[in-house]
């Protein structure tokens, strides 16, 4: 799995005014919690350094650098502004190697269906998956082949088949599915 440093500075002003003039001057107000990092340390890092962590389909693990000190952590939660949709602060969660953390995998699509062969359309059910492991056993993303795939087929979570960590999301959910067109519904009740 890709790491992506994000470099912070520490905040010692944590009110409403203090929050604002970080954001004002192109920040992101964060903070980074959990095992290894004896208490909350809050911070704040430019908005742009969040492109490659937050707007792609990518999923990474980050390496926090606050004013020297590294930490390793994953994106816990972003909150937005409700009209902008600009970042408005940032949870994460430090980790480490011996300990199993929960995580967010993105799944990719591989094969041809001969479902969509006949006309079908592939839907995504969804397209990340809940996992618990180590760090360094994750993947980049989880493949799941349609190869098999006929027509009013789906592809489930119980499916697939992963070493190294566990899928937390439920086995019966599906990830994609070979929709039927209207079209092709009529000639199928006439058969």
């Amino acid at each position: 799995m890709k790491t992506l440093e994000i470099i912070g500075f520490k905040r010692a002003n944590l009110d409403g005014q203090s929050l604002n003039e970080v954001r004002d001057s192109g920040n992101v107000p964060c903070v980074v919690y959990g095992p290894g990092v004896p208490e909350q340390i809050h911070f704040y890092t430019p908005i742009i350094l969040f492109r490659e962590l937050i707007y792609t389909p990518e999923v990474h693990l980050v390496e926090l650098n606050i004013e020297g000190t590294i930490i390793k952590a994953v994106l816990k939660e972003a909150q937005y502004h409700p009209v902008s949709e600009m970042i408005l602060h940032v949870d994460f969660m430090a980790y480490t190697e011996e300990r199993p953390i929960k995580f967010i995998i993105p799944v990719k699509v591989e094969g041809t269906s001969p479902g969509i062969a006949k006309g079908g359309k592939l839907e995504f059910k969804t397209r990340t998956l809940k996992v618990k492991g180590l760090a360094k056993d994750f993947p980049d993303f989880v493949k799941v082949d349609i190869s098999d795939l006929d027509l009013g087929k789906s592809f489930k979570v119980s499916d697939l088949k992963v070493k190294g960590f566990e899928i937390l999301t439920s086995p019966n959910v599906s990830i994609v599915t070979v929709g039927i067109p209207r079209a092709l519904r009529g000639k199928k009740d006439e058969a």
